[in-house]
């Protein structure tokens, strides 16, 4: 995959995640949201793997943005490193 296409799903997944996170935070606060910036459709479970395999079952070989829901893109990135 292209850095441009990442660059892209990065931007959007980010807008679309503006635009829905009021819905999602009230009830699902330190779950995972994957987005697929295409259709727009949204997966949330109680980890990224899980979103994402979520989200493959509806769309196979995809890339996904995936957010931890009530936290910033940089304090889940890092929620992710310390996992590992």
């Amino acid at each position: 995959m292209k850095s441009a296409d990442l660059e892209r799903i990065a931007r959007e997944g980010a807008l679309i995640y503006q635009s829905v996170k009021s819905k999602h935070e009230p009830v699902s606060t330190g779950k995972f949201l994957a987005i697929d910036i295409d259709s727009r459709d949204q997966y949330v479970a109680s980890s990224s793997a899980k979103a994402v395999v979520e989200a493959r079952k509806a769309h196979p070989n995809k890339v996904f943005y995936v957010v931890k829901i009530g936290f910033d893109a940089a304090e889940t990135l890092a929620n992710l490193i310390v996992r590992k």
